[in-house]
C-alpha cells in the first residue's frame, strides 16, 4: 500500500506554514515534514510533526545549499522513511521555501524503489494574499526577503513563484485576494487546476485520493509547450502568444532584450538562433527578471520561437513589436546568412559555440 504525499511549495514561509498546519489537522494519521534551508550557513533543518507534537529535529549540512543537494541527501529519504513507518497513513511535505517541486516529482515519477511507498497525490502552491501581483510580477529577488538558498541564489521572486503556480495541481491564496489576483493565478495555473481561497478550504481527502499527473504538468511547463492556450474570457489577465518557425538573431537579441524582457508580467517559452541551430533555448522571467539558458536538442523537431506573456490590465503596446523586430526578417531567413561564427555574444548564458553545436 502506498502511502499518500501533498506537497507544498510557496514563497512565502507562512503562507505555507499555515497550509501545511492545516492539512496536518484535517487529514487523519498524518504526518508532517517541513525543511528548511538557512543560506548562509548551508544547513538543511528537518521538522517532522503530528498531532502529538515535534516527532524529530534534525540538521543536516550541506555541500551546496541546493535543491538537487537537499533532496538527495534528505528529502527523499526522509519521505521514504516515513511512508515506511505504519504509524501514519498519509505525508505532507513542505519543501524549502522557494524550491520547486518539479525534480521531486521526476524523482517520484522514474525511481521504482520510491514508488513502491510513495504516491504523490498533489502538490500545492502557496501564495500570499497580501500583494499577489507583487509576488508574480516585480523585479523583487529572493535574497532580498531572505528566502534564497545560498550566497549565490540570484532568482527572482516572481519567476519563482510563477514556476511553482504553474507547475501545482492546486493553487491557494491565504485570503481573498480580489478579483484581479485570481484572474492572474487562473491565468498562470495549468487549466483545470483550481484556486482556493483560504488552506481551511482544502478537502485534505480528496487530495490524498487524488494523483499528481507529472505528464501533464511539465508538458504544461516546458518551454516546448506546443498546445493551444485556453481563452482567458472575460478576465482582468491578458496573455500574448508570441510565436514564428524563424529564430531570434543574435545581434538584434542583445540590442533588444531588455525591451523584449523587461515589464511586470511574466514571461516564458523557447527559441532558438541560426549560430545555434540544433539547440532549443529556454526563457523564463517575471517582472523584468529574466534567464534564458540551452535546454535540450532540437533533434527532430522543427525549430520554433514562441513566448507566452501573461500580465494584468492592458498588454504593453510595444512587445509583439519587439518581438516582431527580434526575429530575423523572412528575407533574412531566405538568403541565410553564413551563420557559421565562432561567437555570437550569447556566450555568458549560452556558452560557447564550440562547447553545444
Amino acid at each position: 500500500m502506498r502511502t499518500p504525499l501533498v506537497v507544498v511549495t510557496g514563497v512565502d514561509p507562512v503562507s505555507m506554514d499555515t497550509t501545511l498546519l492545516s492539512l496536518a489537522w484535517d487529514l487523519p494519521r498524518a504526518v508532517s515534514v517541513r525543511h528548511r534551508i538557512d543560506p548562509h550557513s548551508q544547513v538543511l533543518t528537518r521538522t517532522v510533526s503530528d498531532v502529538t507534537g515535534i516527532v524529530e529535529q534534525e540538521e543536516t549540512q550541506l555541500e551546496h545549499a541546493c535543491v538537487s543537494c537537499a533532496l538527495r541527501e534528505d528529502i527523499l529519504p526522509t519521505l521514504e522513511r516515513l511512508a515506511r513507518d505504519d504509524r501514519w497513513s498519509s505525508i505532507v511535505s513542505g519543501l524549502p521555501t522557494a524550491t520547486e517541486a518539479g525534480q521531486l516529482a521526476h524523482a517520484l515519477a522514474t525511481n521504482s524503489r520510491l514508488a513502491r511507498h510513495l504516491k504523490l497525490s498533489n502538490v500545492i502552491a502557496t501564495v500570499g494574499a497580501a500583494d499577489v501581483a507583487r509576488d508574480l510580477l516585480s523585479d523583487d529577488l529572493l535574497r532580498e526577503r531572505g528566502v534564497h538558498s545560498n550566497p549565490h541564489d540570484d532568482r527572482g521572486v516572481g519567476e519563482v513563484a510563477c514556476a511553482q503556480v504553474e507547475f501545482a495541481d492546486v493553487v491557494v491564496v491565504d485570503t481573498d485576494p480580489g478579483v484581479e489576483a485570481i484572474d492572474l493565478l487562473h491565468a498562470l495555473a495549468r487549466p483545470g487546476a483550481p484556486v482556493v481561497t483560504g488552506a481551511d478550504r482544502l478537502d485534505g481527502a480528496q487530495l490524498t485520493a487524488d494523483r499528481h499527473h507529472n505528464s501533464l504538468a511539465t508538458a504544461w511547463c516546458s518551454p516546448e509547450f506546443d498546445g493551444e492556450l485556453p481563452p482567458l474570457g472575460a478576465s482582468h489577465a491578458w496573455r500574448l502568444d508570441l510565436r514564428s518557425p524563424r529564430p531570434f538573431h543574435p545581434e538584434r537579441l542583445l540590442d533588444q532584450i531588455e525591451r523584449l524582457g523587461s515589464g511586470a508580467h511574466r514571461a516564458r517559452g523557447c527559441f532558438w538562433v541560426p549560430t545555434r541551430p540544433g539547440d532549443m533555448l529556454e526563457w523564463s522571467g517575471a517582472g523584468g527578471q529574466l534567464s534564458i539558458g540551452g535546454y535540450s536538442p532540437w533533434g527532430r523537431r522543427t525549430p520554433v520561437t514562441r513566448l507566452v506573456v501573461t500580465g494584468l490590465g492592458t498588454p504593453p503596446g510595444d512587445l509583439t513589436a519587439a518581438f516582431e523586430e527580434v526575429l530575423l526578417t523572412p528575407q533574412e531567413a531566405l538568403h541565410q546568412q553564413p551563420w557559421d561564427v565562432l561567437e555570437d555574444g550569447l556566450e555568458p548564458w549560452l556558452g560557447d559555440i564550440r562547447d553545444v553545436a
